[in-house]
């Protein structure tokens, strides 16, 4: 902030200076000076450089009137500067009426957001926003490296699914994979690489899993998407970090067999990328559980464009938790909460499938009308009540850093490999159109984009 005012303030002076003064020194002086500005100097070095630089311009610079006011001025913003340094001085007559001014333009901001804002960390990407980034943070990384078990793995059962694999089919004539693609999914723990091992799951790593995902996607879609969620934002990744040790082991070794498929629900018909005002609500009450009278919720709530939703078995659910009766505080309203809740759960309705972008991954609407469950549906149990928001944007990478990114490449990758060869086979005039220079540079295009999706998607999967 006191570089952008000083560099603004000397901006102007030196306009006054050029037109009122000239000559080959104070030209000289005023580029060396913005220089420094460009560089971004500390203060301190700034300040030390800016005298030196004066001192050696009032004796050799110009001495007519106009000058010797454009002196004055910089030996005022010399003696300015100096004052600058010292931090409580320019705490309190800069940065603190500044930062007050501020705060008066800001709206206020919620305990969601600021949950949002503190959760997680910054990686490299964070220099991006510095204006002047650490490159060499970025070229120091090590290059993400398949291990000899998640190779062996991209080379069969992965390689196997893509030529199991039939998008004319999926997406023309059955709406949807085959039975024996979905068991093949299922057995070879397609939708379990990010369980731990200890729970029946391959614990495949970021990179690794956006591997087989960008191969998928290669050859269909709709199968790298249905793959895709399980192995993201879900009931899998939300136990893996925040579980009791309960729930892990009844719902991941069940996950990894396939004997369960999840879904998570979070969108509803007016929220969505605005997560944090989902109107779905769990009240804290007293109801009937397995026969006897306990604490429990009572779930309300309206989900659509859910994946996986037709077909799963069990819901992640994202709601706002609230306590009006204050049976287990003093706070009423407790804040957004994650639960698994059983498909067979009385008062769960799955609705009719989506076909989102003509796209046949099973996609679908869940509602439920007074659904009671015990706090122990809670993920993470009871105590983990109100901490939804702060366990969904901290493992939303998966989704923004993994799936997304593996998916779209993959698509890339196939659509930029289609179009080459169509460009070799495909004659005019005698000649592939691919030798036609107007051909030859949108290709050439597409080949250098998809090498660079490529290579961001393994620096960033690397990150996680």
């Amino acid at each position: 902030m006191v570089g952008a005012i000083v560099s603004l303030v000397f901006v102007v002076a030196a306009a006054y200076a050029v037109t009122q003064v000239g000559g080959v020194i104070t030209l000289l002086f005023i580029a060396a000076i913005l220089f420094l500005a460009y560089r971004r100097l500390p203060l301190l070095s700034f300040t030390v450089t800016f005298t030196v630089l004066l001192a050696a311009y009032t004796l050799l610079g110009a001495s007519s009137a106009p000058a010797g006011v454009w002196k004055g001025f910089l030996w005022m913003l010399l003696a300015s500067l100096w004052l600058l340094n010292v931090r409580q001085l320019r705490t309190a007559l800069i940065t603190r009426p500044f930062m007050k001014a501020y705060l008066k333009l800001l709206p206020p901001m919620s305990q969601t957001e600021r949950e949002a804002l503190e959760a997680g960390t910054v990686w490299w990407d964070g220099e991006l926003f510095t204006g002047a980034p650490q490159w060499s943070k970025l070229l120091s990384a090590k290059p993400p490296r398949l291990s000899a078990e998640e190779q062996a793995f991209l080379d069969g059962p992965c390689e196997e699914l893509c030529r199991m694999l039939d998008d004319w089919n999926i997406t023309h004539e059955r709406g949807d994979m085959p039975p024996h693609v979905w068991e093949f999914c299922k057995s070879r723990g397609l939708f379990a690489m990010i369980i731990p091992k200890k729970y029946g799951g391959l614990e495949f790593s970021a990179y690794a899993h956006s591997c087989v995902l960008a191969k998928i996607a290669s050859r269909s879609a709709t199968a790298a998407s249905t793959i895709a969620v399980p192995n993201s934002l879900g009931p899998a990744e939300l136990l893996n970090h925040y579980g009791t040790e309960e729930q892990k082991s009844y719902y991941l070794p069940r996950l990894a067999r396939g004997e369960e498929v999840p879904c998570f629900a979070l969108t509803g018909p007016r929220a969505g990328s605005d997560a944090a005002s989902i109107p779905d609500s769990g009240i804290v009450c007293r109801g009937m559980w397995q026969g006897r009278e306990i604490i429990g919720l009572k779930l309300n709530f309206s989900k659509r464009y859910i994946t996986l939703a037709p077909i799963a078995s069990v819901i992640g659910l994202a709601f706002r938790m609230f306590d009006p009766d204050k049976l287990l505080g003093d706070k009423a309203d407790i804040g957004i909460t994650c639960a698994l809740i059983p498909r067979t759960t009385p008062g769960v309705t799955i609705g009719r499938r989506h076909f989102p972008i003509n796209v046949p991954f099973q996609n679908g609407p869940v509602q439920g009308k007074d659904v009671f469950v015990p706090l122990d549906a809670i993920i993470g149990g009871p105590k983990m009540a109100g901490c939804g928001w702060r366990m969904l944007v901290e493992q939303l990478s998966v989704g923004r850093c993994i799936s997304l990114p593996s998916n779209a490449t993959g698509g890339a990758k196939a659509a930029t490999w289609a179009t080459g060869a169509y460009a070799r086979i495909r004659r005019q005039f005698n000649m592939p159109v691919g030798k036609f220079e107007g051909v030859e540079a949108v290709i050439a295009r597409m080949v250098g984009l998809t090498y660079t999706m490529d290579a961001a998607r393994s620096v960033t999967a690397g990150a996680i």
